[in-house]
């Protein structure tokens, strides 16, 4: 068959076998366009997004007020470098992240970015400036990115780290709370201490790093009292606490943070990005005047870093999730997806647990391997849904459809995942 004859599906992915590297993991998807809720791909298929171009579509695809501040803002100038030219678009970010901030009282400054990877390296560097310190402690499940330094950070060997070493020095890895294969917060905390005695001088520590839901980890929400108590030991021995909500934030678990589900914990930094650009690469690192300030002019920067596009478009994003109806729609909205699951559950005995925080929500599989998962995507891929897997051992199915999801949709969803379950 020539490729003449051959499905605009499968000419672009013969051309994508040809031109684009290997490395880059890529399905059979091929997009067209995409709404809301739905993706269209070049053959005229129609898709359920529960995947969200991985957490980054929490006002959906194509959202009314960021197209229009897209396009507003492309009319004027569509490049500038801050570091050229101070433009507003930025500055009006920053305020609003500054209004948002769960990182206590007072003035806060921002620095914005275009990766997730790259907001967590610029905390480091603000971190250990601020502290003088050099070391960072991260956590068992963790995923922070694919630098050379937040690769270093997450855990997970194959595909992220396997043959890309040596990774950078002074990050040491710890225990995270993982109540469903037997680690408390107690165990936990035992380990951090332990990891104190035997590998790390506290008082050397600039920070640690925590995802409150750890996301490509599988999910896992920190239980109630862990992050407190994190906190206070950062308080005893001088550490700063970065908190990573690259995929948690921007309204996912029904508050703007997930850090404000846990009482008594103000975090140093905030790192946000993924759902933060509607759809456009942004990210940023937040916190209190004194910390980010530490860093002397011309310390942090970039090239296209909180480029006006992006900007423009997360103002139109924050103004809208920041809104009660929205954040109370996105609470009601978990509450519904977690009946399902926890139905769901009940009728699968593979299913080992469901657990999550608001709308950022997942199944692990009792079985540690990936198979049955990516039966379960392909499954569910084939019946016009797309689904993500996760987890250490690639064993977790991740739901994230847009916070706007109209009700009819969620319901379809969800009946084809348990199509999909029951065939994979």
């Amino acid at each position: 068959m020539s490729l003449t004859e051959q499905s605009a599906s499968a000419r672009v992915s013969a051309e994508r076998s040809r031109y684009v590297a290997r490395g880059v993991s890529t399905p059979k998807l091929v997009v067209e366009s995409a709404g809301g809720a739905r993706v269209k791909d070049v053959d005229g298929n129609t898709f359920l997004d529960f995947a969200g171009g991985i957490a980054c579509q929490n006002t959906g695809h194509g959202f009314g007020p960021v197209v229009a501040a897209v396009h507003e803002q492309a009319d004027r100038y569509l490049h500038q470098c801050f570091m050229v030219g101070t433009y507003e678009p930025y500055v009006e970010v920053c305020r609003r992240l500054a209004e948002l901030s769960p990182c206590g009282t007072g003035e806060q400054r921002s620095i914005l970015v275009k990766s997730g990877a790259e907001a967590i390296e610029n905390a480091l560097k603000i971190a250990r400036v601020a502290t003088g310190r050099p070391a960072v402690i991260v956590f068992d499940n963790a995923f922070h990115g694919r630098t050379l330094l937040t690769m270093t950070m997450t855990s997970k060997v194959k595909p992220y780290k396997a043959g890309f070493g040596p990774f950078a020095p002074e990050v040491y890895r710890t225990p995270a709370p993982y109540p469903y294969r037997g680690i408390t917060s107690d165990d936990a905390i035992a380990a951090l201490e332990h990891l104190f005695k035997g590998d790390v001088d506290p008082e050397t520590v600039a920070c640690v790093v925590l995802e409150p839901v750890q996301g490509e980890g599988g999910f896992i929400p920190m239980p109630p009292d862990f992050p407190a108590r994190l906190h206070e030991i950062c308080r005893t021995h001088g550490i700063l606490y970065v908190d990573d909500e690259v995929q948690s934030g921007v309204g996912r678990t029904g508050t703007m943070w997930a850090i404000e589900h846990y009482a008594g914990v103000e975090p140093d930094l905030l790192v946000s990005g993924k759902s933060l650009g509607g759809g456009l690469p942004l990210a940023g690192v937040t916190g209190r005047q004194e910390i980010v300030d530490a860093v002397p002019p011309g310390g942090l920067g970039g090239t296209f870093g909180g480029n006006p596009l992006s900007c423009a478009a997360a103002v139109a994003v924050l103004d809208a999730v920041s809104q009660p109806a929205f954040l109370a729609a996105a609470t009601r909205l978990g509450a519904t997806m977690r009946e399902r699951l926890d139905g769901l559950a009940s009728r699968h005995a593979a299913i080992g647990e469901v657990r999550g925080l608001g709308s950022m929500l997942a199944f692990e599989l009792a079985e540690q391997t990936p198979d049955r998962a990516q039966a379960v995507v392909a499954a569910a891929f084939d019946r016009s849904l797309l689904l993500l897997a996760c987890g250490l051992y690639g064993n977790v199915i991740r739901l994230l459809p847009p916070l706007t999801i109209a009700d009819d949709e969620l319901d379809e969803g969800m009946t084809i995942l348990e199509e999909a379950l029951t065939e994979g």
